[in-house]
């Protein structure tokens, strides 16, 4: 699969991978003591309890509302080693693993400069890191979808009918973590065959694959719930959530008044479509102002973590500085991101990273946006981003690098102008409002309310 790059860059792309699993590692042994919050709690009490007590039988198993691949993930490290650092230790080697998807992926769309880059920006990425040690689906997740879009562009750029069915393997996998990127698979399939010769029996390989995987858990919920259910329920209810004129707590009041699991979808979903209706013809410009700042937001997973109390009553400088580890090099990646959608190199690899990054941003404005949910996409990030980085105008190797003609001036001005208004809300909360920031209560901030005693039991 490297036979082709430089020794240099394989060295490179393995001392980066290791260095990413050893800053994954770090964190799990140093990382200060911490409880599972939020959705963490419904996978470790899943994962830990309920898949060990029912054998591990999708059968028995009465679990639909997520997909099932990561409560998987959980519960077979808990089930050999007793322990939840089994399952930390595990998220570490797979998210290590992101390092050499997006260095050769990287290499075949930008060149070996940019793709070591890119592949640093994973190995070190604060919050990716962070995620080693916690129990949400987006480790695990992330990992498989980019190394499904690198097996995608090795497939087109090799010809490789091998590297489709791997890739539709690994997108099967993806799907059954988080069921979002099922919806682009067409897309994917359209860009494989487009003008490439025998594109159309690669695209054939790959979405049959990807049915391969996916449908025995569509069977599965077919014979445990007598319901067609593709992969789970959860986007009826985060469709809903998104659209409505109800508050949060009424929506859920009016969810669990609903009684079984195919009931509550099937209300949900039709909740869903009303709400999109009755706000239209307005519906997708009202959506664009709400939820892409709220998807771009200067904020991220740990510091919600931190605000929720989860590392107990946190000094006020800690905090802050906790904020800027996750937001600087987040905010830095941004504005390389638009120097580098000014140096992107014309090709098929670009294209179809931009188009998943605009789908995914799309997919969210339907539904929700939340910081949490961008960081599967981050990687597109890294990619023009490291793009940027290696075509800044006093680099060595600007000479290489496509010329901004007008084009790609006024994409990129795009871009900082999408993203400037994107970002800047929050980033005025940040100046303008005292700490804690307005998200949360900030419970877990010096001079915040006080944590709540914790409740006993899951």
């Amino acid at each position: 699969m490297v036979g082709r790059v430089s020794g240099s860059f394989r060295r490179g792309l393995l001392a980066l991978t290791l260095a990413g699993l050893a800053a994954r590692l770090l964190w799990v042994a140093l990382e200060p003591v911490t409880s599972p919050k939020a959705d963490e709690t419904m996978w470790v009490t899943w994962g830990s309890q309920v898949l060990p007590d029912v054998a591990f039988s999708p059968r028995r198993l009465l679990f639909i509302f997520h997909p099932p691949l990561y409560l998987y993930f959980v519960g077979v490290p808990f089930a050999l080693f007793g322990t939840l650092e089994a399952v930390k230790y595990a998220q570490c080697l797979a998210g290590a693993l992101l390092v050499p998807a997006l260095g050769l992926a990287g290499w075949r769309g930008f060149g070996e400069r940019a793709a070591l880059s890119a592949a640093a920006l994973a190995a070190f990425y604060p919050e990716l890191v962070w995620f080693a040690s916690h129990f949400w689906a987006e480790t695990v997740f992330t990992v498989l979808l980019w190394w499904a879009m690198e097996r995608l562009l090795a497939a087109d750029a090799r010809g490789s009918t091998g590297a489709a069915l791997a890739s539709g393997l690994l997108w099967g996998l993806a799907i059954l973590t988080r069921e979002t990127v099922l919806y682009f698979l067409p897309f994917a399939a359209l860009w494989l065959a487009w003008r490439r010769a025998g594109g159309a029996r690669r695209a054939a390989a790959l979405l049959a694959v990807s049915a391969f995987v996916v449908l025995p858990w569509t069977l599965r919920n077919w014979l445990v719930f007598d319901a067609f259910v593709p992969v789970s329920t959860s986007g009826a209810l985060n469709l809903w959530q998104g659209n409505t004129r109800l508050s949060r707590q009424e929506v859920y009041e009016e969810y669990w008044a609903v009684r079984g699991r195919i009931p509550k979808y099937e209300h949900a979903r039709r909740r869903a479509i009303e709400a999109i209706l009755e706000r239209q013809p307005l519906w997708i410009l009202e959506k664009l102002r709400d939820e892409v700042p709220a998807f771009w937001a200067a904020h991220g997973q740990p510091i919600v973590h931190l605000e929720r109390g989860a590392y107990g009553v946190v000094a006020r400088p800690k905090a802050l500085l906790a904020a800027a580890v996750v937001l600087l090099p987040y905010l830095a990646l941004l504005v390389l991101f638009v120097t580098g959608v000014a140096a992107l190199p014309r090709g098929r690899p670009p294209v179809l990273l931009l188009a998943f990054l605009l789908f995914y941003v799309l997919l969210h404005v339907a539904a929700h946006g939340y910081a949490r949910y961008r960081l599967p996409a981050m990687p597109a990030l890294f990619l023009v981003a490291a793009q940027g980085w290696v075509c800044r105008p006093w680099s060595r190797g600007r000479t290489t690098c496509p010329e901004p003609d007008r084009a790609r001036r006024l994409a990129a001005a795009a871009a900082a102008l999408v993203l400037g208004l994107s970002v800047g809300p929050s980033l005025l909360g940040w100046v303008t409002r005292p700490w804690p920031p307005p998200w949360f209560a900030g419970a877990g901030v010096e001079g915040g309310p006080e944590i709540p005693p914790q409740q006993e039991g899951p």
